[in-house]
């Protein structure tokens, strides 16, 4: 589903984020991206959200070279993945309700479909009982869940979560990472960035660690040894 064959990505200044990085994910995997802060995961995701170009090498999803997409049709690729983010990226001005249907408004999806769509997505995520609430009326975990739900909301094929529990106390990270885990078992990719060892070795998924840019190990049944 996602490959990258010999990547880098160098930013002005002669900063080296990727150095010719080669992987592939299949589909309904799960896969921890793991190293420490600056290692070159958020470069890595926006890589494949086509929101960076790289120096050098090719990227495929679903066999499509993603630097060949036009630019009028980005918006479709960016369609088939979801992004999650450590910091939500919430509107204060509107309910929990109102934050996920507004991913559907945006692309012009019939109001019968967002009403039926919004039970299903409010139910996985198990936040039925608090569409009426704003942001500010919720934990640091609901919110995630609230971000997790947007993402999911337009059936992707993919979710990137980069550093989803990075701002969450052991017990709302954990609540995150079964999220995830339930989401993939429903079929969707998870692309899972962390730093955190203990998230990596309670999945025991697939781990990909980077150092310095470079891919240092590819395990199967991985765990966070830097």
């Amino acid at each position: 589903m996602i490959k990258f064959e010999n990547i880098s990505k160098v930013y002005p200044g002669n900063i080296v984020a990727l150095s010719d990085i080669s992987f592939e994910i299949k589909p309904k995997e799960f896969v921890c991206l793991v190293g420490k802060s600056g290692a070159g995961k958020t470069t890595l995701l926006k890589l494949i959200l086509a929101e960076e170009k790289p120096t050098q090498g090719r990227i495929f999803f679903d066999g499509q070279d993603i630097q060949k997409i036009k630019l009028r049709h980005l918006p479709f690729l960016r369609r088939r993945i979801g992004a999650v983010f450590q910091d939500y990226k919430l509107l204060s001005n509107k309910t929990v309700y109102e934050n996920i249907a507004y991913a559907l408004e945006v692309i012009g999806a019939p109001s019968a479909q967002i009403s039926r769509d919004m039970v299903h997505i409010l139910e996985i995520v198990g936040l039925t009982n608090r569409a009426n609430n704003f942001p500010v009326q919720l934990s640091g975990g609901e919110k995630q869940r609230v971000a997790i739900a947007r993402a999911l909301i337009h059936r992707p094929e993919v979710i990137l979560a980069d550093e989803p529990t990075g701002n969450l106390d052991l017990y709302h990270t954990l609540d995150i990472v079964r999220l995830l885990l339930k989401i993939n078992e429903l079929g969707t990719t998870v692309v899972l960035a962390t730093h955190n060892k203990e998230i990596v070795n309670f999945l025991r998924k697939r781990t990909i660690t980077l150092k310095d840019g470079k891919v240092i190990r590819d395990e199967a049944n991985g765990a966070f040894i830097l």
